[in-house]
This record gives structure tokens, sequence and C-alpha cells, in this order.
């Protein structure tokens, strides 16, 4: 028993977190807990985990991608194009995801090919990809996209009475949880944030992993884009704006270490669903954005602290 949860540390701090965060918040409001909200509170939270997901696997590498939120918006964007001119709406989607896929293969390709640091790398694609989204767009939302029920699903649609981006949701994590926890790719993504100079000497194709992990985090970036448009029914320039930073939040409160090497996607899970408790419940409580930002940052520095503490 001690040895396992010595093992899984890392899931039951943020676990036991989330669940004492989500009882106050009961008390404090009596709108928290109900089954709308709760519903509502796991539809926000949808499109962060997504992202955090791919993101789990960057950091787990010992990268970081600052382009996700601009992947996410040109991405969106270009997907919104095709539902305009006319396109089938499950075609659109396809292609968008495929989109997602080939910008997140140039930051890979940037990071492993060009061996440049992915700080610096993505901080650039970051900026790149803003850019040519306001120049497709002309700085204006893509409305109307479509009265396809195929395409509104996606964001606003329910499965027995389960929100459609929540179902997305678990999906996806399900997949990735088996990908990371079971697969050699999945052992790969460990050894390369580990010790990558000797993942290599074992004969991994280290440069390949890593195209492949932000081509994955790309992919669930427009995914997410995505289901906002959906909701939206329109593709808005600015979307995504700061969501690398709730991403990167949710990896690092989730317990994966961003020195690479260590952390669980279930832990992912946990610290996406933290933040959403958070907004959520200081948006029941009319608490201003602006002391949302200073709690969301003291957790997110909290967790940091302990992950280096764990380390020593």
């Amino acid at each position: 028993m001690k040895n396992y949860i010595k093992n899984n540390l890392s899931i039951i701090g943020p676990l036991v977190g989330l669940i004492i965060f989500s009882i106050i918040l009961g008390f404090m409001s009596n709108n928290f807990l109900t089954l709308n909200n709760i519903l509502n509170l796991f539809r926000q939270v949808s499109v962060n985990a997504l992202i955090a997901f791919g993101m789990t696997f960057v950091i787990l590498t010992a990268g970081i991608d600052l382009s996700v939120g601009s992947t996410l918006a040109l991405g969106s964007a270009l997907t919104a194009g095709l539902l305009t001119s006319g396109m089938d709406p499950l075609l659109a989607v396809l292609i968008g995801l495929l989109i997602g896929l080939a910008l997140g293969a140039i930051n890979g390709l940037i990071i492993a090919k060009g061996k440049v640091a992915p700080f610096i790398a993505t901080l650039a694609t970051m900026t790149i990809y803003r850019g040519a989204t306001l120049v497709y767009t002309d700085g204006k939302p893509i409305t109307g996209l479509s009265d396809s029920f195929t395409f509104e699903m996606i964001g606003g649609g329910y499965v027995f009475g389960i929100p459609f981006p929540v179902i997305l949701m678990f999906i996806a994590f399900i997949i990735l949880y088996f990908v990371l926890r079971k697969t050699v790719f999945g052992r790969q993504v460990y050894a390369i944030g580990g010790n990558e100079e000797a993942a290599k000497l074992s004969g991994i194709k280290a440069d390949r992993v890593k195209i492949w992990v932000y081509s994955l985090t790309g992919m669930l970036s427009v995914l997410a884009g995505i289901i906002i448009s959906s909701r939206l029914n329109s593709a808005q320039p600015t979307a995504g704006t700061t969501y690398e930073l709730d991403a990167i939040a949710a990896v690092v409160i989730g317990g994966t270490s961003l020195a690479g090497g260590k952390g669980k996607i279930v832990g992912t899970l946990i610290g996406a669903l933290i933040i959403g408790v958070i907004d959520n419940g200081l948006n029941l409580l009319n608490v201003s954005s602006f002391y949302q930002q200073i709690v969301k940052g003291g957790i997110i520095l909290l967790a940091v602290l302990l992950d280096r503490s764990s380390d020593k």
C-alpha cells in the first residue's frame, strides 16, 4: 500500500486538492454541485483538457509548446473557411485536423531537425500562426459556418444528456492513456524526457518521436478550436489567446515534471479539472477575474514548488 501511494503521489495530491476545492465551493455556492453546473463545468474543461493532453506528451519529452493557442486559431479559421465554401462538415473537420497535424509537425521539425530550443521555436511559430490567422480572416470573425447537425453536434450537441465535447474529451483521454502507458511509442516518450542521449544510444529515433509528439499536440489544439467554433457558429481570429498557459498549468498541476520523463495523463485530466473548478466556482461566487488570475497563479506556483521539492 505504501509503495502504491509513493508511486502515485503525483496524482493523489492533485486529486485530494480537487476534492477539497469541490467541497469548499459546494458549501459556498448552492449552484456549484447541481447537475447542470457540473455538466457545464466539464464542457468548459474539455477544451483545455484536449490541448493539455497533447502538452503532456510534449512536456514529458522535456519540451514546451507555446503555439497551441495560435494553432487552435489558425486551424479553426481554415476549417471555417472550408465550411463557408460549402464543403461537407465532416470532411472539413477531418481536413482541419490534418492541418493541425501539419502545423504541429512544423514545430517538431524545427525542434528536432533544426535543433532549435522548444521555447524559442514555438514562440516563433506562435507569432507566425497568429499572424497567418489575422491575414486569412482579415482580423474579422468567420460567421455562418453551417446549418448541418453534424458540425453543430461537435460543440453543442448531447449524447444521452452528456455534452458531446465531454465525450470527445474522454475518448481522447482513453486513447492517449493507452498510447502513453501501453505502447512502445509511450515508453519512448518517457525515455527521451528522462535522458535523451541514453535513449538515442538504445536505438530510439528521438527526432521522429518528437515530430509525432508535436504533431499530436497540433491536431488536438485544432480539435479544441473546432469545438469552440461549433458552439459559437463562428471562428474568431483571437481564439486561443493564452490557452497555452492554461494547458501548461493543467499539466504541471497534474504532477508532470517540467524537466521531462515523469508524469501521467491522468494527472493532467485532474489538473484541468482543478483549473475548471476554480474558474467555475469563483464565477458563481462573483469573484473578480483579476483575483481569479492571482488564485490560479498561486496554485501553479505551488505545484511547481512541490515538483521541485519532490525531485530533491
